[in-house]
């Protein structure tokens, strides 16, 4: 697909917000459990004074239909369970994702075990979604981000990194864990999920400049 780049901005592999996402290993929860995924090619309209989260699009290259990027999100109940890419509910194709680079080595060194179903899967997967998309009202979707917004999204974030991070992987890894270090990197981890929740506000909340 072709696109107006004094229109759009054009967000691919190479832009640094995909690359975080396929390079942090932890992600790959987001991906495997919670079916959490960013389409390959995704725009974001310059010519809008709207906040970023409401001037971003998603074309699909099947139909060539822009999507508005809530389309898929957590208050529509689409944000996660799309382990397969996103579903375009014009055409009924998927619309092609990044994929983490943890993910990757996971479903390779486990193919063996899901690999003789993937099909199948993908099939009844496939087969749930158009009932997911049937009743998505966009005017409703709120702003996460406003008000208190960013706190939430932060601490939830700071929640599940210190899960992964900060107890899950040390008991794989049978490291010696004390209730010091424990209180120590609960702390790291609630600032750092703050951090996380402020940018996004920042980065999500930015308004464009209309030609």
């Amino acid at each position: 697909m072709d696109f107006d780049k004094n229109k759009y901005k054009i967000y691919d592999w190479k832009n640094w917000i995909n690359i975080h996402w396929m390079i942090n290993p932890g992600l790959a929860i987001n991906e495997l459990i919670l079916g959490q995924k960013v389409p390959k090619v995704y725009l974001e309209d310059k010519t809008s004074d709207k906040p970023r989260i409401e001037r971003s699009f998603v074309p699909c290259p099947h139909c060539d239909k822009m999507h508005d990027g809530r389309t898929w999100s957590t208050q529509n109940n689409t944000g996660f369970k799309n382990w397969f890419g996103l579903y375009c509910n014009n055409c009924g194709e998927i619309i092609p994702c990044l994929m983490n680079v943890g993910t990757l080595i996971i479903l390779t060194l486990t193919f063996p075990l899901w690999g003789w179903f993937r099909k199948s899967l993908k099939a009844s997967w496939l087969k749930k979604q158009p009932q997911r998309f049937e009743d998505i009202d966009l005017k409703e979707i709120k702003n996460p981000f406003e008000g208190n917004g960013w706190i939430r999204i932060g601490l939830t974030f700071g929640f599940l990194m210190f899960i992964i991070c900060g107890i899950i992987i040390p008991l794989f890894q049978k490291r010696p864990m004390d209730i010091e270090l424990i209180l120590i990197s609960i702390a790291i981890y609630i600032l750092g999920g703050l951090a996380f929740g402020y940018i996004m506000k920042l980065f999500m909340n930015k308004k464009g400049i209309p030609n």
